[in-house]
């Protein structure tokens, strides 16, 4: 079997996803992603004709990001036409799942140039998606609307489905605000040494002038004592009907969990972000890196993807780090950095106590409570991230996974070369 390498990584720092707040909220969806795209090729030099495709990932999949966006940017961003593009959606999982792909792609002899990413733009999705309910035309929700697949799988709002699981582990807010307060701190101190500086780009408009050049969201001024003080963001969702004449949000998980009494707990504070952002990754083999002058990073070790229960959604990294561990052969104690997506601190707290993980590898520059989280931006971040603090640390694997809507989950382990 062919092995797959990745070249390079680079992702945009993360505006707030609020118009007219956020620094890229003007950007065209397809603007932002042809910049990770540009990047990569300026600076690793390689020919974009030579690009077997370009699998990008996008999940608020409507208006301006709607239609197939790998291709598009690939175009905008300058690529060859021969370079193909595909756009795929499992929602905040789908850079991971791109990169997946992309590595079987070349581990099959099939491909021997690919590039992976995604992005979400969720100023623009937010905003779009208000107009759609202004005109009468709003979101059918998780389960598009399908009676009969919500009666099988209920599938309820998502920050519930986070309360829910801190309720059935017996993991209290304090606990979780604790983890919340460590991310800020974490990533306080990354930006400050300039720890994502090798991977993060500078968002330029077409005259060149800096439209962003920094993350915004980060809090690192955040307290315990603050996060204390917070209202439960979520609570206004519990008592709503999923459906017109529906049950609520919260009998959707009695649905299924009819003894599991759920509490409302998380907040903001204790939440991913929410925030605009592009990434992207440059994948080779090894004979056309070798004939092509491009220097590998790391090596793609082994990759899965699995499904888990859709009524708490969010429980699928567990199994997954479990499924991708056993497919490399490695334990747990092998991993030097664990990346885990922090769409609610109940995900990684939950994985940290189940796995019983040593703290300190496990989102050791925060993660997207501190940062923010792109959805389908992400997990390419997630995987570029791991690969510099493997670099800057020595350590030899990384295993990368997050929690996708809908109850699923993929991972990847990769290798510093």
């Amino acid at each position: 079997m062919t092995e797959a390498y990745i070249i390079d990584a680079v992702r945009t720092p993360r505006g707030i996803g609020k118009m007219g707040k956020g620094a890229l909220s003007k950007m065209h969806p397809e603007h932002l992603s042809a910049t990770v795209l540009a990047a990569l090729k300026d600076r690793n030099g390689f020919d974009t004709a030579d690009v077997d495709d370009v699998i990008w990932g996008v999940s608020a999949a409507i208006g301006l990001q709607g239609g197939d966006i790998g291709r598009m940017a690939a175009l905008d961003a300058g690529y060859d036409f021969r370079a193909g593009g595909v756009t795929l959606n499992r929602f905040c999982g789908s850079s991971i799942t791109a990169t997946n792909l992309a590595s079987a792609m070349i581990m099959s002899g099939m491909s021997d140039l690919m590039v992976a990413g995604g992005m979400d733009m969720l100023s623009y999705a937010n905003a779009h998606g208000m107009k759609m309910r202004e005109a009468g035309v709003g979101s059918a929700g998780m389960g598009a609307g399908n009676p009969r697949l919500q009666a099988k799988h209920p599938q309820t709002n998502q920050g519930i489905a986070a309360d829910a699981i801190a309720a059935m582990e017996g993991i209290s807010r304090a606990e979780l605000e604790a983890f919340g307060v460590e991310s800020q701190r974490r990533a306080a101190a990354a930006i400050a040494e300039g720890r994502f500086d090798k991977s993060t780009i500078v968002v330029k408009d077409d005259e060149g002038n800096i439209i962003l050049d920094h993350e915004e969201y980060p809090r690192p001024d955040t307290t315990a004592e603050g996060l204390a003080q917070l209202k439960p963001a979520f609570e206004m969702f519990y008592n709503m009907p999923s459906a017109p004449g529906g049950k609520t949000y919260v009998e959707l998980i009695n649905q299924v969990y009819p003894d599991l009494e759920v509490k409302p707990i998380h907040h903001v504070g204790i939440s991913s972000g929410v925030v605009d952002g592009a990434s992207a990754i440059l994948l080779a083999s090894k004979d056309y890196a070798q004939k092509h002058g491009l220097k590998p990073r790391a090596r793609i070790v082994a990759m899965a993807e699995i499904g888990d229960c859709p009524t708490l959604m969010l429980n699928g990294p567990v199994p997954a780090a479990k499924k991708v561990l056993a497919k490399a052969g490695l334990t747990k104690d092998q991993i030097d950095v664990w990346e885990v997506n922090e769409a609610f601190a109940v995900v990684v707290e939950k994985l940290i106590r189940d796995l019983d993980l040593d703290r300190a590898k496990v989102n050791p520059n925060g993660g997207s409570i501190a940062l923010g989280h792109p959805i389908a931006g992400t997990g390419a971040i997630l995987i570029g991230t791991a690969l510099d603090e493997l670099e800057r640390t020595g350590g030899r694997y990384g295993l990368i996974t997050m929690c996708a809507a809908g109850g699923m989950a993929p991972a990847i382990i990769i290798e510093r070369v």
